[in-house]
């Protein structure tokens, strides 16, 4: 008998729901993934190269051509400096950099804090390593951080801490005064800190996505994590990728190598060309906020409590007027009789923190959502 490294792991929500829409023949509005397709221009690339003897392993680092890219986009919208050789890598998905960063860090009894609603991907993973959580709740419904909670919450063994900008569930975004206060709380401590920003052009209302990686003074603290797969919408290629000073790259490698080693070879020269071209990523914002808007403004027409959404293709509302069951009763309910399915946000929580909030996918084809308007119309 195996003895579990992750006992009180499960079947994640993600996939629950998603099997759940799937038997009962219901919009998916749970999973984020889009159900349109990426720009034809990107798949004929792919073929490209996919036809053309590109498919044996990768550097182990990336496709030279993408991590040179990288660096100018990074250098010109935030006015940072990473090196495309020995600071920027190519990896599986956001997830396997996000992993990884854990897995370079974080020894037995190291603290680890998150702010939930977080992904479901950072608990788990820290306590593989055997790190402890250390969680902050963002209160509902503004989802702020209290930074002077976040200050008395670290101690000796903090060894990181994890910010997810823009926010999956919450889709709140940080201000230019929040990551002032991380600069400060890093220089102060001993501590690292991993900024998940995998959905960093998809800010509405005109606000501006502050990465991390402008905090230079902090650079040899901090990982900076992001993904085409949500940049691109193809977020079954897994490619994703990460920038570090080049110290804590050195020790990301050893752990990277190991792990996948290089990441699939015509994806990385087929997004390269396409990456040549900004506007293919400067107007995603647009993009998503029409889906945003055509969600919200239908939506209007439900008992539904809308929460704002400043980022990310996530919007969550309060469906306290509708029902007073748990968010996990109301949401398979959603799915079974009213043929929508979403995620609890409790899901989010260590503590299965139930607000009566559920949390919808708009990145979905125009008849998509508004045929799942139709739908919830019945509530």
């Amino acid at each position: 008998m195996i003895k579990s490294k992750l006992p009180e792991v499960s079947t994640t929500i993600f996939t629950i729901m998603s099997k759940l829409a799937a038997e009962n023949n219901a919009i998916n509005l749970a999973q984020g993934f889009p159900d349109f397709d990426a720009d034809p221009k990107l798949i004929n690339q792919l073929n490209y190269y996919a036809s053309n003897h590109f498919n044996q392993y990768a550097p182990m680092f990336g496709v030279e051509k993408l991590r040179e890219l990288l660096a100018e986009k990074y250098n010109t919208l935030y006015s940072c400096n990473y090196d495309f050789q020995d600071e920027i890598n190519i990896t599986s998905g956001a997830s396997q950099a996000i992993f990884n960063v854990i897995s370079t860090l974080i020894h037995p009894n190291d603290e680890v804090i998150i702010f939930e609603p977080a992904y479901d991907l950072y608990q788990p993973t820290v306590e593989l390593f055997g790190g402890k959580i250390v969680p902050i709740e963002l209160k509902y419904p503004d989802y702020k951080i209290d930074f002077n909670e976040l200050n008395q919450k670290i101690t000796s063994k903090t060894k990181l801490i994890i910010v997810n900008n823009p926010n999956n569930p919450t889709g709140r975004v940080l201000t230019e005064d929040d990551l002032k206060s991380f600069e400060k709380i890093i220089t102060n401590n001993d501590c690292y800190l991993l900024a998940d920003e995998v959905y960093e052009h998809i800010t509405f209302d005109n606000k501006k996505h502050k990465s991390f990686t402008q905090l230079t003074t902090i650079k040899d603290k901090v990982f900076v994590v992001g993904s085409f797969g949500k940049l691109f919408h193809i977020t079954g290629w897994k490619i994703g990728y990460i920038l570090a000073e080049k110290e804590l790259m050195i020790e990301f490698r050893k752990c990277h190598q190991f792990n996948t080693f290089s990441t699939h070879t015509p994806s990385q020269h087929a997004i390269a060309d396409y990456l040549e071209n900004p506007e293919n990523y400067l107007y995603l914002n647009d993009f998503f906020q029409h889906k945003r808007d055509l969600f919200i403004n239908n939506l209007s027409s439900t008992k539904f409590n809308i929460l704002p959404c400043e980022g990310t293709y996530f919007l969550n509302a309060n469906y306290s007027a509708i029902s007073n069951l748990s968010d996990n009763e109301f949401a398979t309910l959603l799915t079974k009789e009213y043929k929508v399915a979403t995620i609890p946000v409790s899901a989010f929580y260590k503590n299965k923190i139930d607000n009566h909030v559920i949390r919808f996918c708009f990145a979905k084809k125009d008849e998509t959502l508004l045929k799942a308007i139709e739908y919830l119309n019945k509530l």
